[in-house]
């Protein structure tokens, strides 16, 4: 059974847009009757949910951002009663208030099926074994994967992040399928198994879904390499739902996102302006099914495109490309922009580099200055100097090709770096603006 849901997944892109422009119609009307804050953003816009005939007419909606979250802190922007919230979720607040999700009974059936959509997009069956090491808790994903993996009828293993010897010890007993994290942890979950004299091809993994965080085409190879596996992408963000808004299927060319739950649109993050198709640019989202937490035109800060070709696989719904950053991750050196997934799509390139490294932005007098710490294997630590040296070259000159800037290259013992279990911290800025 090549589809969870044939019929969805597959309609017709007249059916869809017709679909689609009845259920914003409906989440126009909810947020506008329900929600305050929609309502004063609206009609200072001079709109009203009548307005709304035409999926081109999404264009004249105010954008909702992470802040309107934190300003209506807590529950605010819900457009439903607190006695019909059956979930809350949230960020962890480290920059100040949290953002606060809520889940009805129907949301939260709603994203059951689109994680189990997602999950059987990558081959996860009844007979799977799902090893799930995304942080359970306020933050969505451990929950929403779990839900999706049981909806399929799959054996779930709730391990959550950390413990990590133990995590490989349950894939080794429980004879692990598919694996759910992060994609740092699991590359740091393959170093634990080789200091464990583990090998992976003795496992029974298949398969892992791997989001949270950007990451490059070739820490895809290095993680199939590494863990005798296929990786899969999946995307999401709290705000919207949790996981499950998109996914690769074993064509891996741009994750299908789930068009009968979310209108996409490509915008200049400048100037605010709607692209073309094929224009890179930020991803805004708007959910036109669900009842607690409504949200129109979301703007993720994620960079990525959109394809509408039908895909080799079959599936209708539009393709977004893997994202390259976030906006806000994005570091800006002396003009050129600059994401951490451009380094790492060059270092794994280069023989004897872990896929470890950590980018430092400081700031001297008026020069911006980009420090590059990098791993190396313990075999090239330990080797002569002058190899030392003439691998540090490298890497900067590979570097300073495709970036555009200028690079001071690092090169650190193995195992120097913060290990993550959650998301990778790639970039500490130190300039004070």
């Amino acid at each position: 059974m090549l589809y969870w849901d044939q019929e969805k997944e597959c309609m017709s892109r007249e059916s869809l847009q017709e679909l689609q422009l009845r259920r914003l119609k409906e989440t126009v009307y909810r947020v506008y009757a329900f929600v305050p804050a929609y309502r004063a953003k609206m009609d200072t816009a001079g709109i009203k949910p009548d307005d709304i005939n035409s999926l081109h007419d999404i264009k004249y909606l105010p954008f909702t951002t992470k802040q309107d979250l934190r300003d209506n802190y807590p529950f605010g922007l819900f457009a439903l009663p607190m006695s019909e919230v059956v979930r809350i979720h949230s960020s962890s607040g480290t920059t100040g208030k949290p953002t606060v999700v809520g889940y009805s009974r129907k949301d939260l059936d709603t994203w059951a099926e689109l994680m189990a959509r997602a999950l059987h997009s990558a081959g996860a069956r009844k007979r799977s074994v799902i090893q799930n090491a995304y942080g359970y808790g306020l933050f969505t994903g451990g929950l929403g994967m779990h839900y999706g993996a049981e909806k399929i009828g799959a054996s779930v293993i709730p391990s959550s992040g950390g413990n990590s010897k133990r995590q490989i010890m349950l894939m080794q007993d429980f004879g692990t399928t598919l694996l759910t994290c992060t994609p740092s942890y699991a590359l740091f979950l393959a170093e634990i198994m080789q200091e464990m004299d583990v090998d992976p091809a003795d496992l029974k993994l298949e398969a892992g879904v791997f989001g949270a965080e950007p990451w490059s085409e070739n820490m895809r190879r290095e993680l199939e390499h590494k863990l005798h596996i296929t990786a899969f992408d999946i995307y999401g963000l709290s705000e919207i739902i949790g996981p499950g808004v998109a996914i690769e299927c074993e064509r891996k060319k741009g994750l299908h996102i789930a068009e009968d739950h979310f209108i996409p649109e490509i915008i200049n993050p400048v100037t605010q302006e709607i692209l073309p198709e094929g224009a890179q640019g930020e991803l805004v989202l708007t959910t036109i099914t669900k009842e607690a937490l409504p949200i129109v035109r979301y703007r993720t800060r994620d960079l990525t495109t959109l394809n509408h070709e039908v895909c080799a696989c079959g599936r209708t719904h539009v393709r977004m490309h893997k994202v390259l950053g976030r906006s806000d991750d994005m570091v800006i050196i002396r003009g050129v922009n600059v994401f951490p997934s451009m380094v790492e799509s060059v270092l794994l390139n280069i023989p004897g580099v872990e896929p470890f490294y950590l980018l430092i932005v400081d700031r001297i007098g008026n020069l911006d200055i980009l420090e590059v710490q990098v791993e190396v294997s313990e075999k090239i630590f330990s080797d002569e100097v002058r190899k030392l040296e003439e691998l540090g070259k490298h890497i900067t000159k590979e570097l300073e090709s495709a970036l555009g800037v200028s690079v001071k290259v690092r090169l650190v013992e193995p195992k120097t770096l913060e290990r993550s279990e959650g998301k990778a911290k790639r970039v500490i800025d130190r300039r004070n603006f």
